[in-house]
């Protein structure tokens, strides 16, 4: 299998109603984002390593999936590091870059909060299936079904887009107009893909119109998308763990709001 395909197994978690997976996942990330200290962010990180292994991911998928993350975060408290509020003592300046007390609890703190929203985002979102998100969203929250539909479409294309990216780069060493330098190579590609990829949309929109999926009328659907005990024991684990992340910065002195 894949490892860009949707994984499946017999975990919990792959029954979830997607729609829980993504409200236990902003509901987590909105209470972390209300605050900018390495404290909540590391209780709701330990919590989260520890659910990860139930989430049905070898480490193999885990590492490859969530990559991104960890990538982006060590960036961002870098730049935060050097670029951020100068505070307390200075352990080195030169120009504008100033490492100092409070740049680096600043960076530590925008670090693990990058990892503690990133990471459950992604190993939630990686066990959903497109065409269950769309069953939720239209049959639980109510979103109109033109809407859903037509982001369900798009999103089964997306895994369109590499066969065309090699076709397209196949397609133009034939024609000797690929061998030239990597950035002229790279932006011809993508503009040709992007025309490609317009083209398709425009198909597509005029197929679904024809077979009557942007009409008014109340639609049905063939699969009945519930919510019931897994999806709110998900819901309150997200809950509990960000209540506790803020319950520990609170209590050790930390926790600072972003608004104050």
């Amino acid at each position: 299998m894949s490892v860009l395909a949707v994984p499946a197994g017999k975990q919990a978690i792959f029954r979830v109603n997607p729609v829980a997976k993504l409200a236990a996942a902003l509901l987590l990330a909105g209470v972390l984002m209300l605050t900018i200290d390495w404290v909540s962010a590391l209780v709701a990180l330990a919590c989260e390593l520890v659910l990860f292994f139930w989430a049905g991911l070898s480490a193999r998928m885990f590492l490859i999936r969530t990559l991104p993350v960890w990538l982006a975060a060590p960036m961002a408290g870098l730049t935060t590091l050097l670029y951020g509020q100068a505070a307390g003592q200075v352990y080195w300046a030169f120009g504008l870059v100033h490492v100092t007390q409070g740049s680096s609890e600043l960076a530590v703190a925008t670090t693990l909060r990058i990892l503690a929203i990133g990471l459950p985002s992604v190993v939630l979102f990686v066990t959903v299936d497109p065409t269950d998100l769309a069953d939720g969203l239209a049959q639980i929250v109510r979103l109109p079904s033109r809407f859903v539909l037509g982001g369900l479409a798009g999103l089964r294309l997306v895994g369109l887009f590499i066969d065309d990216w090699r076709a397209l780069e196949l397609a133009r060493r034939a024609r000797g107009i690929g061998d030239g330098g990597a950035i002229r190579r790279l932006a011809g590609q993508a503009f040709a893909l992007l025309v490609l990829s317009i083209r398709r949309g425009s198909k597509l929109a005029t197929a679904m119109e024809a077979r009557g999926f942007g009409a008014p009328i109340r639609r049905t659907w063939a699969r009945p998308s519930t919510f019931g005990g897994r999806e709110y024991a998900l819901v309150g684990m997200g809950l509990l763990v960000a209540l506790l992340a803020v319950v520990v910065s609170v209590a050790t002195g930390n926790w600072n709001f972003v608004l104050a």
